[in-house]
């Protein structure tokens, strides 16, 4: 990944900003938009852009773009009855539109570049049917289906994969993590006995960026501690 450009949305906090790490860590250049720098390590390698997915529409991109990854997301757990419809729109702004629109704006880049790779975020929700995931597993099976379908529209010069984590320990989370009895009850679900790491995201999307995933496309890939695939 030496020398090459990637574009992380989101990449101020938990997942985003483990994967700008990894990258810089890689000698690439990584450009990042988010909301807010004050997480960002300091860094020559690391060109920040304040930006809101919900509001903005101006990107400054560099003249070559080889990757691009989306982590912008919502946590919004509650009973079908309680969902309005307006938290359903704003689920879908946040992880749909907002994806769409820096797709939109980066494809051309994207497009010439030789080798360029795109990564998704999903939840394991959407693949497993989970209570009270009806808003989020709405907007992220969303997901799915525009990263399949980019996947062969893009194909092949760009790849397009996602990632489908389980509930990682992240600051999204923290509410659903605050106690070690919920810790505790939260690694009891996963077939390996325990939470996810940013780190453990961070590998997968690398990984999916990377050529040694170069003949990967439209996939989503299950980072969950075995949950989507196996019942113990």
């Amino acid at each position: 990944m030496e020398n090459k450009n990637y574009l992380v949305v989101g990449g101020s906090y938990g997942i985003g900003l483990e994967i700008v790490k990894t990258l810089v860590a890689q000698d690439a250049e990584v450009y990042v938009l988010a909301r807010t720098n004050e997480n960002l390590p300091i860094s020559t390698n690391i060109h920040y852009q304040e930006f809101d997915v919900l509001g903005d529409d101006k990107i400054d991109l560099p003249d070559e773009l080889h990757g691009v990854v989306y982590c912008p997301g919502s946590i919004n757990l509650k009973p079908f009855r309680s969902l309005k419809p307006d938290a359903f729109r704003s689920d879908f702004e946040i992880n749909v539109i907002g994806a769409v629109k820096v797709l939109q704006a980066t494809q051309r880049l994207l497009q010439k570049t030789e080798h360029s790779s795109v990564v998704l975020f999903s939840t394991v929700a959407v693949g497993q049917g989970m209570p009270y995931h009806a808003s989020v597993a709405a907007s992220k099976g969303a997901i799915e289906g525009l990263a399949k379908t980019l996947a062969a529209e893009w194909a092949p010069k760009v790849r397009v994969n996602c990632v489908a984590p389980s509930l990682t320990d992240t600051p999204l989370a923290a509410r659903l993590l605050s106690s070690d009895e919920r810790r505790e009850a939260t690694a009891q679900r996963h077939p390996l006995k325990r939470i996810g790491t940013v780190s453990d995201i961070s590998e997968a999307v690398c990984f999916l960026l990377s050529e040694k995933s170069g003949w990967m496309t439209g996939q989503i890939l299950g980072v969950d501690g075995g949950m989507s695939a196996l019942k113990i």
